[in-house]
């Protein structure tokens, strides 16, 4: 039903809507920036360049999935373009978000729960050491505040597969990587007295982090986690550990259609502006065979989220017993 009602077929017009209002809102936030200059008052456009990176980031994720055009060539060149803009790696990241969705929250393979100072499941967290012990213990208080380096650690991982040649293209990789720290640094420092201009990297790169970890958090934290060396069906494994959040338009935008978390995992590469009308078909299928549908609003699903890992960190945070004699 959902391919024969074109929802899988390529949806440029509606990207390049997204590529145009993009288009605009950097340069609008570029030249507010430079007209603006010197003053404390960027911290507000840094909060701004933050929602229009983010947005960004998504276009990257899109093309990553070949839901923008027919063809990978031109998908890449959209992807390899925002990863420049931003500061990212588009092989690196299209590697990870692969391995990602072969097996969503799989104790093995899943590279996305696999974070140094955070344990999804009680296995993970049994094998905390050290201060790591007490930071899982304390997750769910840690989860926000970790967030404001999930910029800096987008930016690390990149040079770091760029450095160790573990992308397709390193030298175009490189050239991204170091005209986007050349132009954005020195546009930054230039225009901005030292001081501002610190605090509005931080301020940008930090929220950034926040938007880009609160998009994709929902979509599978907090649910079932697929034990060490236990296998499912791909249908199952899909759907059983994804989670949709409900809202309208403006959420999906906001989200980057992310939110149809379930629709995206069982079709990769249906152009996001058509999941909200495959979403009903794709519940309606689970119900029919008996498969689990997860969806929920916001910030129940943020809730979820935070009870889970607090649950998980909960032995941690009890006092050792005496030893055993």
């Amino acid at each position: 039903m959902v391919s024969d009602a074109g929802l899988l077929r390529a949806a440029r017009r509606p990207y390049l809507l997204l590529f145009a209002a993009n288009a605009v809102l950097l340069a609008g936030g570029v030249t507010a920036f430079v007209w603006l200059g010197p003053s404390w008052w960027q911290l507000l456009l840094a909060v701004f360049f933050a929602v229009v990176t983010t947005q960004l980031a998504f276009i990257g994720h899109d093309a990553g999935h070949r839901q923008i055009f027919a063809g990978r060539r031109a998908n890449d060149v959209v992807g390899h373009l925002h990863g420049g803009l931003i500061g990212m790696s588009y092989g690196a990241w299209v590697t990870q978000h692969t391995a990602h969705h072969a097996h969503p929250n799989h104790a093995d393979d899943d590279p996305d729960i696999d974070i140094p100072f955070l344990a999804f499941s009680p296995e993970q967290a049994a094998t905390a050491r050290g201060p790591v012990r007490w930071m899982i213990g304390h997750q769910a208080y840690l989860f926000l505040p970790l967030l404001f380096l999930e910029g800096w650690s987008l930016h690390v991982t990149a040079v770091r597969a760029v450095v160790r040649r573990r992308v397709r293209r390193p030298r175009l990789e490189a050239a991204l990587l170091v005209a986007h720290a050349v132009g954005y640094l020195g546009a930054v420092f230039w225009v901005l007295d030292p001081l501002q201009a610190v605090a509005f990297v931080v301020v940008h790169q930090g929220l950034w982090g926040v938007y880009m970890g609160l998009a994709f958090a929902p979509n599978h934290k907090g649910m079932p986690v697929v034990p060490a060396g236990l296998r499912l069906g791909h249908l199952h494994k899909q759907v059983s550990t994804s989670r949709n959040v409900l809202g309208g338009r403006v959420l999906d935008l906001a989200m980057g259609g992310l939110n149809y978390q379930i629709e995206h995992h069982l079709f990769p590469r249906m152009p996001r502006p058509h999941l909200r009308r495959a979403q009903p078909v794709v519940q309606a299928f689970c119900a029919a065979h008996g498969l689990p549908y997860t969806r929920t609003g916001p910030l129940r699903s943020y809730a979820e989220v935070l009870r889970h890992l607090h649950a998980v960190g909960a032995p941690l945070r009890r006092p050792a017993g005496p030893p055993a004699t």
